[in-house]
């Protein structure tokens, strides 16, 4: 029997039971049936209200599954990738930060994908990503760019294979995507510029310098940066101007 400690009434009895439970879960190979309603309620010593409320969580996070019927009762399950990029991405929400954190984020993140991707010795994969560096010199227009760059972090993401770090990438990126974010073509910085930065960083992945990648995947964020103070600025200045011609017309 796995009882749940301490058991007071309220919140922190859910909170702990839910904690439980999770564990019981975790421990289980996913489908494992953990019992019905009141044969969970028994075990963890909680009321049925109490385990009802942890349940509605431990579904909402993807680990539980309740079945009615005959062979029905609480299933532990595991949550998909998708339900956990939902996850990450419905916190960063809740806690919401500007374009400038988002792009020091994602420039953070492409940077430590692009040096791992440089370690990569799969010759089908890496054949993969110089058939896609010959493409990336053709391309002309920014809407090409982006088609260009989904499939080059895909194939990176398959060159490094660390889920969590994938995972964090792609809520991360999605979410600068839906900021307000400058237009770095404004200051000649658009396609040239993005098929250049790119081709460097793809030459030295193919070279499997490591360092290299680090150094050319940072030379480009920080143009980026620059890029984005540059809008800032500049935005500051038309506003201090509109303010003054106000002022000189009164």
């Amino acid at each position: 029997m796995e009882r749940v400690p301490g058991r007071r009434k309220g919140t922190n009895l859910v909170l702990r039971t839910t904690e439980t439970l999770r564990n019981r879960i975790f421990a289980c190979e996913a489908g494992t049936l953990l019992g019905s309603l009141h044969e969970l309620a028994r075990d963890l010593e909680v009321g049925i209200v109490t385990l009802q409320q942890a349940a509605r969580v431990l579904e909402h996070e993807g680990l539980l599954e309740v079945r009615r019927g005959p062979g029905g009762g609480y299933y532990g399950t595991r949550p998909d990738d998708a339900a956990l990029e939902r996850a990450l991405d419905s916190y960063m929400r809740m806690n919401p930060a500007g374009y400038e954190e988002a792009l020091d984020m994602t420039s953070l993140l492409f940077t430590e994908l692009a040096t791992s991707a440089a370690r990569c010795t799969d010759p089908a994969l890496r054949a993969k990503l110089a058939a896609l560096d010959d493409r990336a010199g053709s391309f002309r227009s920014m809407a090409e760019f982006g088609a260009f760059e989904l499939e080059f972090q895909d194939l990176l993401f398959r060159m490094v294979r660390r889920p969590l770090f994938e995972m964090l990438t792609r809520v991360t990126l999605h979410y600068a995507a839906t900021r307000a974010a400058p237009v770095v073509e404004t200051f000649g910085a658009g396609v040239d510029f993005w098929r250049a930065g790119r081709r460097r960083i793809i030459a030295a992945i193919l070279a499997n310098d490591a360092d290299l990648a680090r150094f050319e995947a940072n030379r480009q964020n920080r143009e980026v940066v620059m890029a984005s103070l540059q809008t800032q600025d500049m935005a500051i200045g038309s506003a201090s101007v509109a303010i003054e011609n106000a002022i000189d017309s009164q």
